[in-house]
């Protein structure tokens, strides 16, 4: 039933927009490519394996996901456009030498874990629930 009310009668919002609050620094839209990269898996594995196991290295990375390196970059590229992982120089080399290596964010890792982690949590808690009848 739509109505001229920007608010329904639960006290949502008609247009999504209108939950993010007034100083937001991220649009919708923003929210929403966040969540598209995170539906190829691919880029969701690079990033459950960058926020439970840490920084990692292009090389080291590839390596754990068995893909060519130019594969590997086009994903974390759209990882780091979308604000999900981060790309860093090391500022002193090691054994290795000076390199780049990636991490995930803050909402990387946040959006790992309210969204498809959880999802997964709760169907574990709905078997297990159901599964005790």
């Amino acid at each position: 039933m739509a109505t001229n009310d920007p608010v329904d009668s639960d006290g949502l919002p008609e247009d999504p927009a209108e939950l993010l609050p007034p100083t937001s620094v991220l649009t919708l839209d923003e929210y929403l490519d966040m969540q598209a990269a995170l539906g190829d898996r691919t880029r969701f594995t690079l990033l459950y394996r960058l926020v439970h196991f840490g920084e990692r290295s292009p090389k080291a990375l590839a390596e754990a996901l068995d893909v060519q390196a130019n594969t590997l970059h086009y994903h974390l590229n759209k990882l780091v456009d979308v604000g999900l992982v981060e790309k860093r120089k090391r500022s002193q080399a090691d054994d290795e030498g000076l390199f780049s290596y990636y991490r995930a964010t803050s909402l990387g890792s946040d959006i790992l874990e309210h969204g498809v982690e959880e999802l997964i949590r709760r169907e574990r808690d709905y078997r297990d629930a159901y599964a005790s009848e």
